[in-house]
């Protein structure tokens, strides 16, 4: 399979670093972060246009982002035909249910984001798992 290139939308730089400790744990891996949802979008159109390649194998999404929501972003990604297979994990500290049940009928994971250094790791190993079976609803 190779290395497993892993995408972050994230603007909390301590959780970035935390999930980069708990991804090193799990083996060599590549990780691009962005920070913003216009970033976000930004990416996904010139994913739209060829510019990148190869594909992340699981995509990490915050709900709670600058400039354009999770939730957004998530709706632009199942519409670009070049990006809608790849694995949608969405990461949030508080979502209501409505919510949880929004961003699971859109096919994407949802994970409560994690607290404890244990959490992180859980989590490292589940984004390994995803990126050799992904999980596409």
């Amino acid at each position: 399979m190779g290395r497993p290139k892993i995408l972050v939308v994230e603007d909390n730089a301590a959780d970035i670093e935390l999930l980069r400790f708990a991804l090193d744990r799990q083996g060599d891996y590549e990780l691009q972060v962005l920070e913003d949802g216009e970033e976000a979008l930004r990416f996904i159109a010139e994913h739209r246009a060829g510019i990148h390649a190869p594909d992340p194998c699981v995509i990490l999404l915050d709900v709670h982002l600058p400039k354009y929501d999770g939730l957004e972003i998530l709706d632009a990604l199942k519409e670009a035909p070049a990006l809608n297979h790849i694995q949608v994990v969405v990461l949030s500290s508080a979502s209501p249910p409505e919510a949880q049940a929004e961003i699971q009928s859109k096919g994407a994971l949802y994970r409560t984001k994690p607290v404890t250094l244990k959490h992180f790791l859980e989590l490292g190993a589940e984004i390994f798992a995803l990126c050799k079976d992904p999980v596409l609803a």
